[in-house]
């Protein structure tokens, strides 16, 4: 294991913390067995989360808010040269060319791909309850209380699969809050505690008030437009060389604007199902207290269960004001994955 040391960029600080620091160095975490973050609302049993908050009004009000009868795709395209997180990466050969024929008289044949790659947690990802935990006393704490060794192993992650989520699927309200408008500009990078790159409750609020649309409320599916995700540009990304593709990514990965906890709070106690975001942790990154990264990710998800849609293209949402639709999406049934890829859609 590689000690946990400051290296230099946000996206490295957060890869040691996170990934690579020996069990015993960071101590414990108990708060989510004194504050009794298990069981959640829906029980010991559940496996899906605030999702369970769906009800067929909810579902019937939101397709009411389809009124031109547009659409767009929210995920960005798959590929070897996209920004990742550490050292995730996407790998995709086809193996043969063609893969396999001819047969018969009509000499068909066909191709396949090769796909080598974290598929939970790349691109435009969706994190399950299987992605973020804490170490506690009792050992490391997942969504609604399960303890990682005695709930998943090397071939799944057993109770805290992605396929339970994907069982039940999105179909909400969708916000798009635009931070550029609110800002008046692209989301700077934050350096700390009060930088105009984190999201505040408040921001929140006048994103709401700003934009005319009704409050959030429960059930919702709530999106932070930042611009950051423009430096992935979703449209020119081929049209770059090798050297510029690398500078952006650099840029890319070296931290996020984003929601900060006040504003994941504010959320939570709204009682939302989803989180996304043009960036590639949704939350601001750093934010407010450096000494715990990722602190809305296991607020939200392993405490809630509020899950997490990161990397998405909010383009022509943004251009279009569509500041409220029909969010539709589920993650892929991928049995025991910590989480998906996929291609959201919005209708409005």
């Amino acid at each position: 294991m590689r000690s946990n040391r400051y290296i230099g960029t946000v996206a490295a600080v957060a890869a040691a913390l996170f990934l690579t620091a020996p069990l015993s160095a960071a101590g414990v975490n108990d708060d989510p067995l004194k504050e009794k973050w298990a069981p959640g609302p829906w029980g010991p049993d559940d496996k899906a989360g605030s999702v369970n908050r769906t009800t067929p009004a909810m579902v019937l009000k939101a397709v009411g808010l389809v009124k031109q009868g547009k659409t767009a795709t929210l995920g960005k395209v798959y590929a070897g040269d996209a920004p990742a997180f550490g050292s995730r990466g996407w790998r995709m050969t086809i193996p043969g060319l063609p893969t396999g024929g001819p047969f018969g008289e009509h000499q068909l044949v066909y191709n396949d791909e090769y796909l080598a790659t974290e598929i939970g947690q790349i691109g435009t990802q969706f994190d399950g309850p299987g992605h973020i935990g804490t170490i506690t006393s009792e050992g490391m704490f997942f969504y609604n209380g399960r303890i990682l060794d005695q709930s998943a192993g090397a071939y799944g992650m057993g109770p805290l699969g992605v396929e339970h989520v994907a069982e039940k699927g999105f179909v909400c309200r969708g916000v798009l809050l635009d931070a550029v408008a609110l800002r008046g500009g692209q989301l700077p990078i934050p350096a700390g505690k009060g930088d105009p790159g984190i999201i505040t409750d408040a921001d929140v609020a006048a994103m709401v008030k700003n934009q005319g649309i009704a409050p959030i409320s429960e059930g919702d599916c709530v999106f932070l437009h930042t611009g950051h995700g423009n430096i992935w540009h979703p449209k020119d990304w081929d049209k770059f060389d090798a050297a510029e593709k690398s500078k952006r990514v650099a840029n890319f990965n070296a931290g996020e604007p984003g929601f900060g906890i006040s504003a994941c709070e504010y959320l939570a106690e709204r009682k939302i199902i989803l989180t996304g975001a043009d960036t590639w942790a949704v939350e601001a990154v750093p934010g407010e207290n450096a000494d715990k990264p990722f602190e809305c990710h296991l607020q939200m998800q392993t405490r809630r269960g509020i899950w997490n849609l990161e990397n998405l293209d909010l383009s022509q949402l943004v251009a279009d004001k569509a500041y409220e639709f029909l969010f539709v999406w589920s993650p892929l049934k991928m049995k025991g994955a910590t989480g998906s890829p996929g291609n959201p859609v919005a209708l409005y």
